[in-house]
């Protein structure tokens, strides 16, 4: 009985250390933790590329790795470019800004 009770002990604490290891964050995957920063960081920029009057927020794509934020698709000049830039840093928690928008 007791070398079951031993085995089961170490059975669950193999789990358990592959449960944890596994939520680890490596250079090319986010961690569990990461990943839902990351989705408050996007909803977060978009709502102030939104909130500004003068940027069409329907063309303007967010994608956000480890705090790195990533805006492209079609704006109508480059202050447009440049604002939208501006906005996405001004948010708290955005580590970078990689810009991809292209002029329509």
């Amino acid at each position: 009985m007791k070398q079951f009770i031993r085995f089961a002990s170490a059975f669950f604490m193999v789990l358990a250390l592959l449960v944890v290891v596994s939520c680890a964050s490596t250079p090319k995957q986010e961690g569990m933790g990461e990943y839902v920063d990351d989705t408050v960081l996007t909803t977060k920029v978009k709502a102030a590329i939104l909130d500004d009057p003068s940027l069409s927020s329907a063309e303007i794509n967010v994608e956000t790795f480890k705090g790195e934020v990533q805006l492209s698709g079609f704006v109508n000049s480059r202050a447009d470019i440049a604002k939208a830039t501006e906005v996405a840093r001004d948010v708290i928690g955005v580590k970078s800004v990689k810009n991809d928008m292209r002029l329509k």
